[in-house]
């Protein structure tokens, strides 16, 4: 059984009237890499600086088991915070020295890791820079730069993703694997599922501070009871309200002119759906697949909706905020 490197248990927060976490709990495995995923304004930041000492918990608690006491906790912690804490008229490798001294690394040691990663990261070449000379994206990467540089046991990264190019996001990605392949923990806060559900072992989906799913894609599938995602590009004019309302269909958006993104009930018979559909539309391309971690959230919030127990504590709002596309 693997080891519970950290602890979240019946965890709450308050502003003013607003209950930003309400009572949030899970687990994190030693050596995986764990998603805490939801819209914007889910609570997610929230939880991460309380993880991080922060902010205090109004109830519950978070408990750590890295081996080392209390005081000495963030020396085998790293974190990417949401908001960037860089020095703008200070040069780029000093400023990753700098954060890698302050967490116990020698300058000559911090030195030669930062031009490792500078590599890694493609910004070898500008390591004599103002930080102010760089993109949003490559300083969002110095600061991940600066969050692992001291080889954590465990890396709580809040919006890794923020302001990368799709690049620079498989890059991300390659290097959140190769961490975990290292045996670095990973936690990391995110709202663009479609970049995590390939990497994460395990995922907690918040929405407005509350639980909406919580385990691996394979069993958030089973909990919600997974449909068909069906993608139709068609040439003119579509009746979405038949759509809506056929029995077949759970949800229905329309991404751009000329597409339809569907998901099916679990129960749907997909041959009789794709009948109606190509009586119904001028189809010209068809795409159907197992449905995506976007779609099992959206299903989760509906159930919600509709009393129905597989669906934990949601709203119509997360559906509104995260209805771009059902794939």
């Amino acid at each position: 059984m693997s080891r519970q490197i950290l602890t979240v248990e019946a965890v709450e927060k308050h502003y003013k009237t607003v209950k930003a976490v309400d009572r949030i709990s899970f687990s994190v495995d030693e050596g995986e890499i764990f998603a805490l995923l939801g819209p914007n304004g889910a609570g997610k930041s929230t939880m991460v600086r309380m993880m991080m000492r922060i902010i205090a918990p109004d109830a519950g608690r978070i408990r750590y088991d890295l081996g080392v006491p209390e005081d000495a906790l963030l020396s085998r912690l790293g974190y990417l915070p949401e908001d960037r804490g860089l020095y703008q008229d200070m040069a780029i490798l000093p400023t990753i020295v700098y954060f890698g001294v302050l967490r116990g690394m020698t300058r000559a040691d911090a030195k030669r890791e930062a031009r490792l990663w500078l590599e890694k990261m493609d910004l070898v070449d500008r390591a004599g820079e103002r930080l102010d000379s760089l993109s949003k994206g490559n300083q969002q990467k110095i600061q991940f730069i600066a969050s692992v540089l001291h080889r954590p046991r465990f890396a709580i990264l809040d919006e890794p993703f923020s302001g990368l190019d799709p690049i620079n996001q498989n890059l991300m990605i390659e290097v959140l694997q190769e961490l975990r392949a290292q045996g670095t923990t990973v936690l990391l806060s995110a709202h663009q599922m479609e970049l995590v559900e390939s990497i994460a072992d395990r995922l907690f989906l918040m929405n407005r501070g509350k639980q909406v799913l919580y385990g691996t894609m394979a069993e958030l599938r089973e909990r919600v009871g997974v449909g068909t995602n069906i993608k139709i590009g068609f040439r003119g004019m579509a009746d979405l309200a038949a759509f809506e309302c056929h029995p077949a269909v759970d949800l229905v958006s329309r991404p751009e002119e000329g597409r339809l993104e569907l998901m099916l009930r679990p129960e749907a018979a997909l041959g009789a759906f794709l009948e109606f559909a190509c009586g119904a539309l001028d189809i010209v391309t068809l795409e159907s697949r197992e449905m995506s971690l976007h779609g099992i959230y959206l299903r989760a919030v509906k159930l919600a909706e509709e009393g129905d127990p597989r669906g934990e504590g949601s709203t119509t709002t997360a559906v509104q905020e995260l209805e771009v596309g059902v794939g």
